[in-house]
């Protein structure tokens, strides 16, 4: 199982970035996916989900700005992240899990500049 994400970088406040996620090695499309973040000094936090059957949640922190969507033909999870603020600094990595299973793949970091 391998869930290889990417587009993080350096943004100035208030400005966007979007990453991606792209599965392999499991049935994509029966997984829940989510974005998690952790920033230096803090606890991994949940920032947006998305299943097949609830749609999508988001952390109150994101609501409004951030949004999850999946390809399942292309087995990619997206976080598309307009207004972004200095305090959503942090590694972000995705996660698929299905019945009690959970994967984690690799951070990618996302840096906003004041």
């Amino acid at each position: 199982v391998q869930l290889q994400a990417s587009g993080g970088g350096l943004v100035q406040a208030g400005g966007s970035l979007r990453l991606s996620c792209a599965a392999s090695g499991i049935m994509f499309s029966i997984n829940d996916m989510g974005w998690y973040r952790q920033a230096p000094g803090k606890q991994r936090e949940l920032v947006a989900g998305i299943t097949s059957t609830y749609g999508a949640n988001y952390a109150d922190s994101v609501r409004g700005r951030f949004t999850i969507s999946r390809d399942n033909a292309k087995n990619t999870v997206y976080l598309q992240m307009n207004s972004l603020k200095p305090e959503d600094t942090a590694v972000y990595c995705c996660n698929a899990r299905h019945i009690g299973v959970s994967h984690w793949g690799q951070g990618t970091l996302v840096t906003v500049s004041s």
